[in-house]
């Protein structure tokens, strides 16, 4: 069976051989992209439906959790807008952490990310994740080298825990380019309509790029695993980063082999007495 061509090989890790604004397993542009994007979308809606109805009918426990990782403005709210906008929002579960609150530093740091897994027949999105502990800490050198190692093994076990209990984990690290990620921030600061999104903080992670990218690189290295792999997802074309999502959500829902819930009720019977209140009008 063929890898998928954004599937993280295992072994050590070098994003600078993973070329940020290829198009791995697409051959069109801009156009053709946001066509089969669209295409796909009552696909994904269908699939997605069903598993929100087996969800609140059958007890059953299954689920997704899209996980979304990246450099500042590599795509996340793209993604959430472009991609998992085109299902139901009522299935759909987002999730954005920021910086830890008090309360959150008194506990482990799986604690609020617990609090934000999907409920079975979910799809759950995590804008930034678990990884922002192991990334920021070694960056900011917030936590040692034991502790970053516990926090990799226990992401590696609490991840295990979530596919045991019937949740498909699909880790996706939008991998950008610095000079994309200037462009980008340029852009911002170029339009009024956009100044909301700039955040003068940005430039203080851009100005440790290399850490970050080595930061990166050690936990996709130390978190690539079978029952999660990560898949590293080339996003310098906003384009292809939306759809090489959607593709990736889409195979996800279809390997679980969903179906409707059978009716818990008599079909003909209910059908039958509706019928005899029309004709008894």
């Amino acid at each position: 069976m063929t890898a998928h061509p954004l599937r993280l090989p295992s072994g050590p890790v070098d994003l600078d051989q993973i070329p940020s604004g290829a198009t791995p397993g697409f051959d069109g542009g801009k156009k053709k992209a946001k066509a089969a994007l669209f295409a796909m979308g009552d696909d994904l809606a269908d699939l997605q439906e069903r598993l929100f109805a087996e969800g609140r009918t059958t007890g059953s426990h299954r689920r997704v959790l899209l996980v979304l990782q990246g450099m500042d403005t590599s795509g996340k709210g793209g993604v959430l807008k472009h991609t998992v906008g085109l299902v139901d929002p009522q299935g759909v579960r987002i999730t954005s952490f920021k910086a830890p609150t008090e309360e959150e530093l008194a506990h482990d740091f799986l604690w609020r990310i617990r609090k934000g897994v999907p409920q079975p027949g979910y799809v759950g999105v995590f804008d930034r994740s678990h990884y922002e502990d192991v990334l920021i800490g070694r960056v900011n050198g917030l936590a040692d080298a034991a502790e970053l190692e516990r926090r990799y093994d226990a992401i590696n076990e609490f991840e295990q825990e979530l596919v045991d209990d019937g949740c498909v984990v699909l880790k996706c690290m939008l991998h950008i380019s610095k000079d994309t990620q200037k462009d980008r921030l340029l852009r911002r600061l170029d339009r009024p309509d956009k100044h909301w999104k700039y955040n003068p903080g940005d430039l203080s992670a851009r100005a440790k790029w290399d850490a970050y990218r080595e930061a990166y690189a050690i936990a996709l290295e130390r978190t690539h695993t079978d029952h999660a792999p990560w898949y590293v997802v080339p996003s310098d074309h906003k384009w292809f980063r939306n759809l090489a999502i959607g593709q990736l959500l889409l195979a996800a829902l279809r390997g679980m082999d969903l179906h409707w819930p059978p009716a818990d009720f008599d079909v003909d019977a209910e059908r039958a007495a509706l019928l005899a209140e029309d004709d008894g009008s």
